[in-house]
């Protein structure tokens, strides 16, 4: 601004320069009109009239009205031009208009102000366009990092309702562009209650909120959200707000497993403990039992009970070989996978025993490339079937049992999912079931290690296994193992 101060500044000296007073030729003009005029009426007057006196008088009214006249038409002149000097200005044209050969009119003289007016307008549309492109570009960059954001972005008027929502709001709620704003911010989440209470009191007394987590209904499913608000002051003094939500369910998932991963370590370490310390008496019961039985060949009821003491002597044995294999470190072998492989042939295996036997039918949805995974498949062979036995025991009493079993590629994954229409995991206990030692089976069922097992399996290997809590039609679990990349390894297949 200071800048343009200075360049008003010099047009206006010049102007005032132009303006001092009209040039001399200008001022010739009447004076050339009327003294030709002047001459011949005094020259041929005394042929008219006989008093010298009336004809100098007619003479110098005649020179008079001449200048007058003259003087009249260039100011009109001069009046035409400044006309059409402001008729371009209203049409957006803001040229300066020439003074000359009129400046030594009255009118004349307010050419070089108009001049002067019509460059500093100039000047300032100049700063305003300036400014107006300076406005644009920062709306349009702020306008990208508020649709850039990770999170769905509300900007809240006093009232609670919507006034800006960025691209990831409108895919949140699953509306069209524009159709939040005026939404009323309590009538577009679904909260539970101790949710609303948490923003109903933040709204009351403008208290900022940090990372809140709070559940959300959205399409059906329920999801985890992170949720930050902060208040601000617009232009009439309303309190205004901004709230992000940003959809962490993934994340909690993770934290979940990494819960789950530190449980299993320590339940490894107990594993070890435990396993050397039972397996020498187990083995000693297990062998008294034996001779027991032996022995008591003219007591059956004895010999009934020694062999009840023997296969549950044997029961814990499994168990006891379970935390054993599930406290064990494995070697790198250098042996790879082939999931969709694994799949068949172990499906093959079921149908061939149980599947067939329970009526249950399977489907197998196999990725047409390959699916390679580091290691053996020894142990991803008793994840996959703890799965299988899972997901038959849920299918008991369910009319047209049916098993579906995909592999897929996703991102740098190999990943299979097991799937069956059974009536599914509670979601009260999903968050418990790689828990050591839980179980959903009845007493004496189950020993609540196998997805404690296969998980550790699986993590040892740098994959998790997750319970799909979207797949609405009964239970479905997903193993996902880092893919070997075929272009740049040759996988055997063990």
């Amino acid at each position: 601004m200071k800048g343009i101060a200075i360049k008003t500044l010099s047009i206006q000296g010049a102007a005032a320069q132009r303006a001092s007073g009209p040039t001399f030729p200008g001022r010739l003009i009447p004076i050339a009109i009327a003294l030709p005029l002047g001459l011949l009426y005094a020259y041929f007057g005394p042929l008219w009239h006989e008093s010298r006196f009336f004809w100098l008088a007619g003479a110098a009214l005649v020179g008079v009205l001449s200048y007058l006249a003259a003087r009249m038409f260039a100011e009109l002149a001069a009046l035409r031009r400044l006309e059409q000097g402001i008729h371009n200005a209203r049409e957006g044209l803001l040229e300066p208009t020439p003074a000359e050969p009129y400046a030594w009119t009255w009118v004349g003289r307010l050419i070089p102000e108009y001049n002067t007016t019509i460059s500093t307008l100039s000047l300032m549309f100049q700063t305003v366009e300036e400014c107006q492109g300076r406005f644009l570009n920062e709306r349009n960059r702020i306008n990208t990092i508020l649709q850039s954001l990770p999170g769905a972005l509300l900007s809240l008027a006093d009232d609670l309702r919507v006034t800006i929502a960025n691209r990831q709001a409108d895919a949140l709620f699953g509306v069209e562009a524009g159709r939040l704003i005026g939404a009323n911010l309590f009538e577009l989440l679904n909260l539970n209650e101790r949710d609303r209470e948490l923003l109903r009191d933040a709204f009351l007394y403008k208290h900022a909120i940090r990372n809140q987590e709070i559940a959300l209904d959205v399409g059906g499913r329920n999801r985890f959200f992170s949720l930050n608000l902060a208040f601000y002051n617009d232009e009439e003094n309303d309190m205004g707000g901004v709230l992000i939500l940003q959809d962490i369910t993934e994340y909690r998932q993770l934290m979940e497993s990494v819960a789950t991963r530190e449980k299993l370590v320590a339940m490894g370490q107990l594993a070890a403990g435990v396993a050397h310390e039972l397996n020498t008496p187990l083995g000693n019961i297990l062998g008294y039992a034996q001779l027991l039985d032996r022995g008591a060949a003219e007591h059956p009821k004895l010999a009934g009970y020694a062999r009840i003491i023997a296969d549950e002597t044997q029961r814990c044995s499994r168990v006891v070989q379970d935390l054993l294999d599930y406290a064990r470190k494995d070697k790198c072998s250098g042996e790879t996978c082939d999931l969709n492989q694994l799949a068949q042939e172990l499906i093959e295996t079921f149908i061939n025993c149980r599947l067939k036997r329970y009526r249950i039918e399977v489907a197998l949805e196999l990725c047409p490339q390959r699916l390679v995974v580091e290691g053996g498949c020894g142990q991803l062979d008793i994840v996959l079937t703890n799965l299988l036995i899972n997901a038959i025991d849920a299918l008991d009493k369910t009319p047209s049992p049916r098993i579906v079993v995909r592999t897929w590629k996703e991102d740098a994954y190999a990943a299979i999912g097991i799937a069956d229409n059974g009536p599914g995991v509670p979601a009260d206990i999903r968050n418990r079931l790689f828990d050591p030692f839980f179980s959903t089976k009845e007493v004496g069922q189950g020993s609540g290690l196998g997805l404690s097992i296969s998980q550790a399996i699986v993590a040892k290997r740098g994959g998790f296994i997750a319970y799909d809590a979207d797949y609405g039609q009964g239970a479905r679990f997903v193993i996902k193992l880092p893919a070997v990349d075929l272009e740049r390894a040759t996988p055997t297949a063990s």
